[in-house]
């Protein structure tokens, strides 16, 4: 009996001293991790804010470490917490914060920060002067045209402090790659293109009734939705009228739409959708935190807009084996092949949305078949895994020549 007491005292000591090695060996290999910051100046949800979150997270499978500067609560804060991303928030509200380029300054060395990831332009100007000013290296990304607009306020100077402090620019699509080489925004030789891409397993093409339910939408209704935030730029006016233009075709036609609320805007989308003897048809949800789950209530999904970097919410409809239908306007001309892996129209035309809707939901094969192709296009060009690849190759090659 003692010897067993003995044997067991002797192997829990052993299995103590192999965990305190274990813990010192981690430490170490922690200790000598590079740490990126990564910092954007918006709080709520969206495709930029989406990639931000998702490289600040995944990369740390990968020998680095994150840092994330948010500017307060909010869903980016959140969606931070709950992957137990470490996250700073410095205030960056005004025309100019130089209290926040101050703070950002001392983050940056009392962290020891070795590259600096940034999203959107206010986030790369300040981004651009903080690693100018200390020597670290930035990468900016640009994810629409919005961060390159020409009626920016101080825009030259902008892009001359961009041009100095940041080491290699971004653009999500080459849409938006070729607007900067063309208006002569940025320079060329040091943009490159990667597209947003998607956690391909959280997309199913599975499909759930409980939307259809809550919102008390007829069972033998089509079903239409649209992902992203209500603004001007998504034209929902646009499909409110192609809409209106197909309902004695289409009585059973319902629309859901799911994104951020601007209270002015919807009050004027609400003003057409009564005039139009349309509103019951729409139903505007507010934020839906899973957009696997919305699409998953979807038979059809429409993107309107008349401006788009890229546009992550097509790739995802895409992931989740959905017939798409989008406007060009920028992005989605290079994620969809038009009559191979979804449907391109003209972008703010109702007549043209309407025509390329009554195509789609008149051929159910079509429907079938775009379904189909999209998946293997998204899988093969659009995934997370692809995406990360290319912004670690980018950390990487910065860090070496230690810009």
């Amino acid at each position: 009996m003692s010897l067993i007491y003995d044997y067991i005292i002797n192997f829990a000591c052993i299995s103590d001293k192999i965990q305190k090695l274990k813990r010192n060996y981690e430490y170490k290999i922690i200790a000598n991790m590079q740490t990126i910051l990564h910092i954007i100046d918006t709080t709520g949800p969206g495709g930029a804010e989406t990639v931000y979150i998702t490289l600040a997270d995944k990369i740390r499978a990968h020998g680095y470490d994150s840092i994330a500067v948010v500017r307060g609560p909010g869903w980016v804060h959140d969606e931070l917490r709950r992957r137990e991303v470490l996250a700073v928030v410095l205030d960056t509200s005004g025309r100019f914060n130089w209290h926040f380029l101050r703070a950002l300054i001392t983050l940056i060395r009392d962290k020891d920060i070795a590259l600096i990831q940034s999203h959107l332009l206010g986030a790369n100007v300040y981004s651009a002067l903080a690693g100018w000013i200390t020597g670290v290296p930035v990468i900016g990304t640009f994810h629409g045209r919005v961060d390159i607009h020409p009626d920016e306020r101080f825009r030259r100077i902008k892009l001359w402090l961009m041009e100095r402090g940041i080491r290699r620019f971004v653009a999500v699509s080459g849409n938006l790659a070729g607007i900067i080489e063309r208006e002569r925004l940025l320079n060329p030789a040091k943009t490159d293109i990667i597209y947003n891409g998607v956690d391909l397993q959280r997309y199913t093409n599975t499909r759930s009734r409980i939307l259809r339910e809550e919102l008390s939408i007829p069972g033998n209704a089509t079903i239409i939705g649209c992902l992203g935030n209500i603004r001007p730029a998504k034209a929902y006016d646009v499909l409110i009228r192609a809409i209106a233009a197909l309902r004695d075709d289409f009585p059973e036609l319902h629309v859901i739409i799911a994104g951020h609320q601007k209270p002015a805007l919807m009050i004027e989308l609400q003003r057409l959708m009564e005039d139009l003897d349309i509103a019951s048809r729409f139903h505007f949800i507010g934020f839906h935190d899973d957009s696997a789950a919305f699409l998953s209530e979807l038979d059809v999904f429409v993107l309107c807009s008349t401006s788009e970097g890229f546009s992550i919410s097509t790739v995802e409809a895409m992931a989740a084996g959905l017939p798409v239908l989008a406007t060009r306007c920028g992005g989605p001309e290079e994620i969809v092949t038009d009559g191979v892996d979804g449907m391109l129209v003209e972008a703010g035309s109702p007549q043209a949305l309407a025509e390329g809707l009554k195509g789609l939901l008149t051929q159910p094969d079509l429907q079938q078949s775009l379904a189909t192709v999209a998946r293997q296009t998204a899988t093969e060009k659009f995934s997370e895994q692809a995406m990360l690849q290319r912004y670690l190759e980018l950390y990487k090659a910065a860090l070496q020549k230690g810009v």
